[in-house]
């Protein structure tokens, strides 16, 4: 799912279309090919976090504090490129740079296509996850105020 909002530069009369990849009031349920039948936390691979275990870390400690955009970049790699030292206007402008072109939204996530997790965005687009054999999940699944999608297939069928 890709939205874009238009945004005028700074001194020009310019429109450059910005993607954003959060929703609102909506359930990610996990894949219907996803082999986990509960919430898994994604192993590292060769000793490093993969972006699936980035993205799992991120929303587990803050539910609802981030939205899907914070969470894609900040486990891309520009957004962990990023030095801790990097200025409000770095981080701004490599966030405007990676946006300016459409990203994968949570849907083409693992956690929602391998590793057994939903992912629901509040009415402000913060995220939180929860694990496919919860009660949670049940009730979120069920919700007719929230827009119902799946997380992306991992093969074609």
């Amino acid at each position: 799912m890709l939205w874009s909002r238009e945004y005028e530069e700074a001194g020009s009369h310019m429109k450059k279309p910005i993607h954003t990849t959060n929703c609102f009031n909506m359930f990610i349920r996990v894949a219907e090919d996803c082999p986990a039948r509960s919430g898994e936390e994604p192993p590292p691979r060769a000793g490093q976090p993969t972006v699936a275990g980035l993205q799992y870390t991120m929303i587990v400690k803050a539910p609802y504090e981030y939205t899907s955009d914070d969470v894609i970049f900040a486990t891309s790699a520009p957004g962990r490129q990023l030095d801790v030292k990097a200025t409000k206007a770095e981080k701004s402008a490599a966030r405007a740079a990676f946006f300016s072109r459409g990203q994968a939204c949570m849907r083409a996530s693992s956690l929602g296509k391998r590793f057994g997790w939903g992912v629901h965005a509040n009415s402000e687009g913060r995220i939180a996850i929860y694990a496919v054999n919860s009660e949670r999940y049940q009730a979120l699944a069920r919700d007719p105020e929230l827009t119902q999608v799946r997380a992306m297939r991992s093969k074609r069928g």
